[in-house]
Order: structure tokens, then C-alpha cells, then sequence
């Protein structure tokens, strides 16, 4: 059996934690800053988990996963 592709936009995108779960960067970081806060600018700078809905195509899409 051929090896499994892993899809290269979501390897970019995502990353998986020690237990499996996808974290992703979050949105609204990339320009207009000057009208957002310094304490939002903050947080739109943590990683957050991926939602439960989309969870499982994210890990299908990553079969060899990025620690």
C-alpha cells in the first residue's frame, strides 16, 4: 500500500498537540493594527484549538501529524 500524502496547505496551517489535538494561529493579525488594541493584538497572537467540528478533517488531512 502507497504511503499517505499529508495535504501541504494544513501542514502550514495547523499543528498537533502531545494528545492529538489540532491548534491553529488565529485570525486578524495581518494588517489594519492600528485600529485594534494593544491587549487585542495580544491575544490574536495565542493559538487556540480547532473547533470539535472540524477536528477530525484537520487530523485526517495531517496522517503524520507535526509535534
Amino acid at each position: 500500500m502507497p504511503k499517505m500524502k499529508t495535504k501541504k496547505s494544513a501542514a502550514k496551517r495547523f499543528r498537533l498537540s502531545a494528545t492529538g489535538k489540532a491548534k491553529r494561529s488565529r485570525a486578524f493579525k495581518r494588517h489594519i493594527l492600528t485600529s485594534k488594541t494593544t491587549k487585542r493584538k495580544r491575544h490574536l497572537d495565542m493559538e487556540t484549538l480547532v473547533s470539535k467540528a472540524d477536528a477530525r478533517r484537520v487530523r485526517e488531512m495531517l496522517p503524520y501529524g507535526r509535534p
